[in-house]
This record gives structure tokens, sequence and C-alpha cells, in this order.
């Protein structure tokens, strides 16, 4: 559309943001305090940083998320330890690398405390209405048309619309236009991006029920207890006192199945009136119960939503099944047989686009200055949307400023590989990020993401003097206590007390206590006992001091895979590069470099249906090219 064809302007910003969701909150919290005039537009204002899913922040690698996104200065770490009812760290079995954090969220406090943050932020300025159409002229947008005909003009415009595309909610064999939790769809944006040309897609997510927890009998049900010693998500946190509300494990029966699939025939996902493509990791319930029919139980967690309602969301039993199928089958669940439902599960289709059109920096390729983040790039999840978000704001405001883009590679951060998997791999379903797709992992912990990280946001104005200053205190006392360690030493009979009681083998020589660290048995807190002079150092520090000892031999070896990994990603790829020209590629290879366009070899040889072989060819091309330059 063009900007004759408006009635009138309101206003004009470096940065439009279009959605105030978890992705919209982060990308205009980024560009406004990099000091760029930001508009964040909120089709309802009661909907900024809503939950219409779980009430959960975190989770397996979705915590390594978090903690990345507060390690560059984004908002949601610090707003989750605000507004938490409990907090439990995830795989504490299992090595460092896979540990994750997640917190149960008082989700309307969550909403209200990002609210405040959006409207107390200087240059940002937050507006309730409807977007309809992008104004863009030769090929580069230049605002935004609302439906009441006024008009935005903007340098660069981020589209975070989350699922309210084309919007439709199913229950059963009903249906109707819909955002989530019963809010107004966005159509007339949904078609004009169509008419503009982007390659959209269609894909399904959904929402079990939430009931009254004073219906339900917790008698039949396992508690499960937040952490004693709760570990915030924010670096800026070192500690939490908040009274912790207990979640609860319950399990379906055979009784349970039997009434779903008896009802297979009326689920709204059995009957075809669905066309979106689900999250495979998150099904629902007539999905479990249909593809893993040898299963007899599958567990239910009932996670309360907050300190001021009686709302429980019953996560594991997302549902699309007509709403008297679901009363029944809820029912037979143990600790559920009284409950009262006061919403119903839903599942909900929406518009989003292929993220195989966007750049590595969330640019569209189509149309420039546009930029794209959260569920309406393909994936699934606050976490992951807020990610993108802030990577997306950074960017817009990066633009506006003449600057390269940040970029985060796959080897410095799960942001890195979450964007990485959308724009070079795509994907056919809602993606979630997950701990086993990060080669890198023992490098990409929760305990560092700081020392990763922080160092970056504070170049680009989003890390505070105060935050910058404390991670710089931390990394003191990590270098220095390591040192300490190595150069300690200890007698055998000055540990053999020690060791005895904690089951491991004496000494038979002076050991340094970082090399008694390194023993399974020990912990840096039960080494306490034969190193008397210890330093007094923050909880931070200790972790990821006691982290590094523990697994030098195996970080050493991950360095030197990053090492090797970065070789193929300095190789760049020049923008003119004509594939279709180069002899020896496969014509398959051919047509998805073209359409992807690689900066690198190695963001190259991850795309689907490239071949070594290919990349082979590829790096003698751009050899022998630079040879003849």
């Amino acid at each position: 559309m063009n900007q004759q064809n408006t009635q009138y302007v309101l206003g004009s910003y470096d940065v439009i943001v279009v959605g105030a969701g978890h992705a919209g909150c982060e990308a205009a919290l980024a560009s406004a305090r990099m000091g760029h005039s930001t508009l964040l537009l909120a089709m309802n204002l009661d909907s900024v940083a809503m939950m219409p899913c779980n009430p959960s922040i975190g989770g397996t690698g979705k915590g390594h998320l978090v903690r990345e996104i507060d390690a560059l200065g984004g908002q949601m770490g610090l707003n989750i330890d605000k507004t938490m009812i409990q907090m439990r760290m995830l795989n504490r079995a299992k090595g460092p690398a896979v540990h994750s954090l997640r917190a149960q969220a008082d989700k309307h406090l969550y909403h209200t405390e990002m609210k405040c943050t959006l409207e107390s932020t200087d240059n940002l300025d937050l507006f309730q209405g409807e977007a309809a159409s992008l104004l863009v002229e030769e090929g580069c947008v230049t605002g935004v048309e609302m439906t009441s005909h006024a008009c935005y003009l903007g340098k660069t415009v981020i589209l975070c619309t989350g699922t309210y595309l084309h919007g439709r909610v199913f229950i059963g064999d009903s249906s109707c236009s819909s955002g989530p939790n019963g809010l107004a769809p966005s159509v007339s944006l949904a078609d004009n991006l169509r008419a503009l040309g982007l390659p959209m897609r269609r894909f399904k997510t959904g929402t079990p029920a939430r009931v009254l927890g004073s219906s339900l009998d917790h008698d039949k049900m396992e508690p499960q207890h937040g952490d004693e010693v709760i570990t915030p998500f924010s670096f800026m946190n070192e500690h939490l006192d908040v009274d912790q509300i207990d979640c609860w494990l319950t399990y379906t029966n055979e009784e349970t199945h039997r009434i779903i699939r008896e009802n297979f025939d009326r689920s709204a996902l059995f009957g075809g009136q669905i066309e979106g493509i689900g999250p495979r990791y998150c099904p629902s319930i007539e999905d479990k119960v249909h593809r893993f029919s040898d299963r007899k139980r599958h567990q239910l967690f009932v996670e309360p939503e907050g300190k001021s309602t009686d709302e429980v969301y019953l996560q594991g039993m997302s549902t699309s099944m007509p709403i008297d199928v679901q009363l029944a089958f809820y029912k037979t669940i143990p600790g559920l047989e009284h409950m009262r439902m006061v919403r119903s599960g839903y599942a909900i289709e929406y518009d989003c686009i292929d993220p195989l059109d966007l750049k590595p920096s969330l640019e569209n390729k189509t149309i420039q200055h546009l930029f794209c983040a959260g569920q309406f790039n393909g994936s699934s999840g606050y976490e992951e949307a807020a990610a993108q978000g802030l990577m997306a704001g950074i960017n817009a405001a990066l633009l506006v400023e003449g600057k390269d883009p940040f970029v985060l590679d796959r080897s410095e951060a799960y942001i890195g590989v979450l964007i990485d998997d959308l724009v070079v791999k795509g994907t056919n379903e809602p993606y979630r990020i997950m701990t086993s797709r990060a080669e890198y992992r023992l490098m990409l912990r929760q305990d560092n993401a700081d020392a990763r990280l922080t160092e970056k946001g504070y170049r680009l104005g989003l890390v505070t003097e105060e935050r910058y200053q404390r991670y710089l205190q931390k990394q003191m006392q990590v270098e220095e206590e390591t040192h300490r360690l190595q150069t300690t030493y200890v007698a055998p009979s000055a540990a053999e007390a020690f060791l005895r009681s904690i089951g491991t083998s004496p000494i038979k020589s002076k050991t340094s206590l970082a090399e008694l660290l390194k023993r399974p048995e020990v912990t840096y807190e039960n080494l306490a006992a034969i190193d008397p002079d210890r330093p007094p150092i923050s909880r931070h520090a200790a972790l990821q001091t006691a982290v590094q000892i523990k697994y030098a031999g195996y970080i050493s070896k991950q360095i030197a895979q990053i090492n090797k990994f970065k070789r193929l990603e300095d190789k760049k790829i020049p923008d003119s590069i004509d594939y279709m020209v180069i002899e020896g590629l496969r014509n398959e290879a051919k047509q998805k470099l073209d359409r992807i366009r690689p900066l690198s070899v190695g963001q190259a040889s991850r795309i689907s249906g490239v071949s070594p072989a290919d990349i082979n060819v590829l790096l003698i091309y751009l050899e022998r090219e630079r040879r003849r330059g």
C-alpha cells in the first residue's frame, strides 16, 4: 500500500513493533534502550506479555534462552524473578550442560509488571490499536496503517504477531475466528502480508482446560515442591525469598483413554477441520492416545496460575475435543473427579511466515527494513519468542544507525542455535528449542551465559553500567578462585577423614584442591571442610568456578570443535554469487543455496539437501574465485 492511500499520519518512529507478546516486548525494549524512538502496538493492552498457554517460564533448553536474554540486557529474566510463585532446577541428576531452570509464574502479575516496565521506558510509546497493513515503497517498508486508517511512519518495522493472524479456534466440530484466549484475531494484516508476496504457512497449537484449584483433591496427587534454595533467572538477583506454591502431579488412566478413543470422530484434530501443522513435542492428549496406544497412562501437571486466582492449568492435557468430552475424560483422572472447569481447552490455527525468507539478522529478504520475530517465524514458546524479539529489536536499531547486524552463531548461544535453525534449516512444524539441538552445549551452559554475552550486551548499550561492573567483579572472583584452588595443596593426613566421609578414595601425596574437586563425590560446597581459607564469593562465581574445574578436559575438547566450526563460519560467501553457474553442484543444492543465500560456508553446510560433496565443490569454487580476484 502506498502512503498516499492513508488518511492521516499520527507519528514517525525509528522502530515500530507490531504485537506486544513476549517477542514484541523484548523487541521494543531493546530498540528503545538503545536510544531509538519506538512504538509498540498492541491489539489489546490487557494482552501485553500475556501467557495464553502454560503459566511458566523456562524449562529444558528454554531456561538457557532466558539466561541469555538476561545476559544481553533483556527483560524476561528480571520479570519472572519478580513474579514467580515456584522455582525448580530441572535435570539436576544430569550434567551442568542440561541443567535448566523453570519457574511457575503468577501470570497476571507477570503481565502487569511487564506493562509497567514498558510504560516507564524512555523512547517507548505503547498504543492500543490494530495494524491493518504495511506501508511499502520500492520494496522497503515505510510504516504501518491501522484499521482506523491512521498510519505511523517507521524507518523499520518488526512483526511479532504471535498466533493472531487469521486465528481460528477449534473446539470439537465447532470453530470460530479468534485470537488466543478469546481475543480478536488479526485478519486484515494477514491478508496484506499474503498480498505483499510473503511466503506464509499455517501452523497450529493448543491449550488445555483451566479448572478451579479448590475443586481438586490434592490428596490423590503427588506434590511438586519448589527448590529449597531458589536459583534466580537474572544475574542481577543473587537470592530470592518467596513463599512458593506447590504444583501437583497426577496421571491419566485406561478409562481416560477409552473416552478419548471413543470420541476421536468428534475431535477437530482427527475430523479434518484443522489444516495447520501442530508441535511434535507438545501434542494434544488425543494425539498422545492415538500415537502411543500402548501407553497405560500419561502424566499431568496441575499448575496454579497465580496468587490472585483459583484457576489452575492442566499441563499435558492440551485438547480440541468437544466440551462434554473434555468434562468426561478430565473427571476420570485421580484428584480431578469433582473438578469445576472454568475455561475449556482448544486448538488454534494461525498464519506465520516461512523463516527461510529471513536473514540471520531476522530482517525479511523480500521487504527491506522489515524484521520478524516470535511465533510469526514458526517457533513455539514464550522463551523462543522473547529471544527472537530481543535480536530483532537490536538489529532494527543497528540498521537505523547504519551499522552491521548483530548475529550470534551456534557456538556462542542457544539464541544462535534457535535463529540459525529457523533461517537456515527452516521448520515444517512449530519449532521448539531443546538442549539436543546445540552441538556445543557444554560451552552454552546456564551458569556461564553472562560470561558469554554480557560484554556483547554492554557494547550494544543494553547492559547497564551497574550490571557490567557486577559482571566484571564476578569474572575476577572466578579467575582468582580458580587460581587459588589450583595452587592450594592438602596433605593426605589432612584430607583423609573428609574423603572417607564422602566415600571416595584417599590421596597418597599432596594434591591440589582443584584436583580433588574433579572427583564426582566432591563438590565446591563440601570441599569447604578442608578449605578453611576459602574467600567469600558470589553463588554465581562459585558455580561457574566449580563447573569449569570439574569439566576442564571436556571443555578443552569442545573448544577445539568450536575452532574447527569457526573456520567454516569465517569463510564468507559473496552476496553476488551465482550458484547456478557453479559446475559440480547438484541441482537440488543449487536451488537450496540460491533460495536461502547463506552468509558462510558453515551455514551452507547445514542446509537440508546440501551434501558434504556440494560443500567441497563450493569451497573449491570460492578459492578459485579468490585467486582470480
